[in-house]
């Protein structure tokens, strides 16, 4: 079950936005005597050109949750949840181990329908994100997942092809409005068509290798993934999307989240590359040395020693493929 929140800071900040008609801004609808931009096109439909982000915390988790101290955790003083406390693998790290807390961006009553066998590997996925995140490993980060991981992504329209950019480990993607025959193989990133239902685009993504999370707390799918998204612009710079998620083999119905996108407005601004294979090398890769390079860290109030260990025979290259 997510957290619910009990308190007055958030139902306080959320009463603010509304009676500042915030909510009609943010998502779009005209409130009394504004005026709105008109929305730019491209071959009469609406233009999706440009570097766009989204500024939520699906990242870390699409559902409901309070702000924990890291995501990997141990029983603290009092054996309660709440209570728990930084482990080892990230507890030098301090505040910035920390996870944020948030509303959620899974619609209707904000759970994910998992079936019983399901529901119990996402909450094992969950205590040993460390050896099971493909993130952390840099693999690609499949869809929807790469579009509200916190780096930016470019999108270039066309008229039969639009193509997605993504700063994360140089992912990309091509949406065909043509048809286009299917992909050799069950990819990360999926195949994508799509079409377009007045000014709203339509996409629909499936031949997915399995291999994905949606999110760091450990919710995944199987390669029986089948995707519908809606990109609908709602101000010539926020982006309206939506997803609905339907996949037998782990979930009981379908299911959909939702959440603003924002278009990057610096001046000057440009895709840059996180290109993060050779920063997860070590981690990948450290316990192959025959002389570890990483084995001991040392700073004023801490010093942490590093032992690694290679899991036995095939349990080694199922480590790689999870």
């Amino acid at each position: 079950m997510p957290t619910r929140f009990k308190g007055s800071t958030v139902g306080g900040v959320i009463v603010a936005i509304v009676a500042a008609g915030g909510i009609g801004w943010l998502w779009g609808t005209r409130t009394a005597g504004a005026t709105t931009r008109p929305i730019p096109t491209v071959g009469g439909k609406p233009d999706f050109n440009g570097i766009w982000q989204a500024n939520n915390e699906a990242y870390w988790d699409l559902q409901a949750h309070s702000a924990r101290a890291g995501m990997v955790t141990q029983r603290g003083v009092y054996p309660y949840e709440y209570a728990q406390v930084a482990a080892a693998p990230v507890v030098a790290l301090g505040a910035a181990a920390g996870v944020p807390a948030s509303i959620g961006v899974v619609e209707g009553d904000g759970e994910i329908p998992y079936k019983p066998e399901a529901a119990a590997m996402k909450r094992e996925n969950g205590e040993h994100w460390i050896d099971r995140d493909p993130e952390l490993k840099c693999y690609l980060p499949g869809i929807p997942r790469a579009m509200y991981m916190p780096y930016p992504f470019q999108i270039v329209q066309g008229g039969n092809k639009i193509q997605m950019a993504y700063a994360f480990t140089n992912a990309s993607r091509v949406i065909h409005l043509d048809k286009s025959a299917g992909p050799p193989d069950d990819t990360y990133m999926g195949h994508s068509v799509g079409r377009w239902e007045g000014d709203t685009l339509v996409v629909e993504v499936s031949d997915f290798n399995g291999k994905n999370w949606f999110d760091r707390a450990g919710n995944f799918h199987s390669d029986a993934l089948h995707l519908v998204e809606r990109f609908t612009l709602l101000a010539p710079n926020v982006i309206r999307y939506e997803v609905t998620i339907q996949d037998p083999k782990v979930f009981t119905r379908p299911w959909r989240i939702s959440m603003p996108i924002y278009r990057r407005m610096e001046p000057n601004m440009q895709l840059l590359e996180y290109r993060c294979v050779e920063f997860a090398e070590e981690f990948l890769f450290g316990n192959l040395r025959k002389q570890p390079l990483v084995k001991h860290w040392e700073g004023e109030t801490m010093i942490v020693d590093i032992t690694r260990k290679t899991p036995p025979g095939d349990k080694l290259y199922e480590w790689y493929r999870r």
